[in-house]
């Protein structure tokens, strides 16, 4: 492999890691927030054993992902400085924005919340999560904004001494619209993901403590490990599934089938915008080659995926893809040979007239040996991916809906079991979408404007990904490489036994009706409260 495999392998990894804990920290910022609430209006003390519990695991998770999210940022000069270079002008305003406002809100008023429980008043202490919760969510609004750029440049012109685009219209670059389609799509995949995960937990919880309360009943129940449980009857188990269990079960599922019509919805739309600014890219999701008119879905393919000539549609749904691409059955979508010829003709004749960059015109094979097609196989999977492992969610919702129902509250123990096999899947959905996102963009890391060329010109502001990659020797990249995946290993090893450790904990023991509040126990309240 040359340099910019071993770059591309190294930001695919550390990407695809640190994007595990986004979607779940971004998630279930607002959901503590809601049961906090919930607590405060209702007084009803198993929301407040759920914030502090699910708000545990939640800092285990932030803390982790602002250790993997440094390492980002960092590789932009390691080994994309030719990149940085090139989108300096306008990447640095939404990433410095994302430092000093959305990093700085969340991490702060997290630090507040989670020293404060007792320091602070009730209404000033649920204030700081709710804006821990709009710090996370506007934190993806600024990556969002960046990563749009780079998917349909907008808000720029070019500077001819300097070779590179420069932002002329901030507020272009913020309201792209491409951004506007593409957070409301992330942040509901971070909900159904948060939810998903909150429901799973609660649905174990629930499972454990009715073969628990069986078990006490039968007189064959071994000593429990968790601490809330210590002495607790059959009956005290399963009416605290029925006080907090279920409800915040309930809370969850029903947010994630609120997330799930949300992101499909928002799916929809982005894919109507993307046939417009990326028709490569979806041709290559459907591994369309040839132009049709009324295209099929493809729902199934075999055969040399990443070739033509060698792949063979098993199973199609008839006209759906024009009616992805447009809400009409019989509209016709470019295949990707049909778009190859026609962007090798393009920039063609833009070299010809002397319209490409110096950076671009000294590179003798493009256009004539740059193949403009992502990697095909990869494409194509990775959307079926996300889409299968999504519905590991649904299975969830729908299950745990039908067995808590009519006020029920007993969970089988395989039921209990099949939600854990599913702990895994909106993970994995998250990560199928961005690799779909990424790398269909390929060959590109700044891709041409070609739906709106007043916005940026599509011959000037586009970069390739081998010019963009930094001049490090392959062997110094590769250590690096190495490196970051054995260390990204060991603290994914760290976030899953500190998660198992606390899920299994539990929660804390309900609090003793005639025992001092903590506001009445505390007396180092925060100044500042005065």
């Amino acid at each position: 492999m040359d340099v910019v495999d071993i770059s591309r392998w190294q930001f695919g990894i550390t990407t695809v890691y640190h994007f595990i804990l986004v979607p779940l920290t971004i998630g279930l910022a607002p959901m503590i927030a809601i049961m906090q609430t919930v607590w405060l209006k209702t007084g009803n003390e198993a929301w407040l054993r759920a914030t502090k519990f699910f708000g545990k695991l939640f800092l285990i998770n932030f803390a982790l992902g602002v250790a993997t999210g440094i390492v980002q940022e960092f590789q932009f000069g390691m080994n994309w400085s030719q990149y940085s270079r090139f989108v300096a002008d306008v990447f640095g305003a939404p990433l410095a924005l994302e430092g000093l406002v959305a990093f700085f809100l969340e991490s702060t008023f997290l630090g507040l919340w989670f020293f404060g429980w007792g320091r602070l008043s009730k209404g000033v202490h649920l204030a700081c999560i709710w804006l821990v919760a709009i710090g996370v969510t506007a934190s993806g609004y600024f990556i969002i904004a960046a990563n749009s750029f780079m998917q349909h440049p907008v808000g720029v012109e070019w500077n001819e001494q300097l070779q590179r685009p420069q932002m002329n219209d901030f507020w272009a670059v913020m309201t792209n619209n491409t951004t506007l389609l593409a957070f409301p799509h992330v942040i509901v995949g971070a909900w159904l993901t948060a939810a998903t995960v909150v429901a799973i937990i609660c649905l174990y919880w629930m499972a454990r403590n009715t073969v628990r309360a069986k078990k006490l009943t039968a007189g064959t129940a071994p000593v429990t490990t968790a601490p809330s449980q210590l002495g607790a009857t059959g009956e005290e188990l399963l009416e605290e599934n029925r006080t907090m269990w279920r409800p915040v079960a309930l809370f969850a599922l029903w947010l994630t089938i609120a997330s799930g019509i949300g992101l499909f919805l928002t799916g929809d739309a982005q894919a109507q915008l993307m046939f417009k600014q990326q028709p490569m890219k979806m041709a290559a999701a459907e591994s369309l080659c040839q132009t049709e008119e009324g295209a099929g879905f493809s729902v199934l393919s075999i055969g040399t995926q990443n070739n033509c000539d060698h792949i063979n549609h098993v199973i199609v749904i008839p006209n759906m893809l024009s009616f992805l691409a447009d809400h009409t059955f019989d509209s016709t979508v470019q295949g990707v040979e049909d778009l190859q010829k026609q962007y090798t003709e393009a920039f063609q004749k833009a070299r010809d007239e002397g319209k490409l960059p110096r950076s671009v015109t000294e590179n003798s094979n493009f256009p004539e040996g740059q193949n403009f097609a992502p990697n095909l196989f990869i494409t194509y999977w990775s959307f079926r991916a996300m889409i299968t492992w999504a519905l590991g969610s649904v299975v969830v919702a729908f299950g745990g809906l039908w067995l808590l129902r009519r006020k029920r509250f007993e969970v089988p123990q395989k039921f209990g079991r099949l939600a854990l096999w599913m702990l895994p899947t909106p993970f994995l959905a998250n990560a199928s979408g961005w690799i779909f996102t990424e790398m269909g963009r390929q060959p590109w890391v700044v891709v041409p404007n070609w739906a709106n060329p007043e916005d940026a010109d599509p011959f000037k502001v586009m970069m390739t990904v081998q010019d963009g990659v930094s001049f490090n020797s392959p062997g110094m990249v590769l250590s690096s490489l190495i490196i970051f995946t054995l260390l990204y290993g060991a603290l994914g090893v760290v976030w899953f036994y500190l998660q198992r450790r606390y899920v299994l904990e539990g929660p804390t023991a309900p609090v003793d009706p005639d025992a001092p509040t903590e506001d009445e126990e505390s007396e180092d309240k925060l100044s500042f409260v005065y």
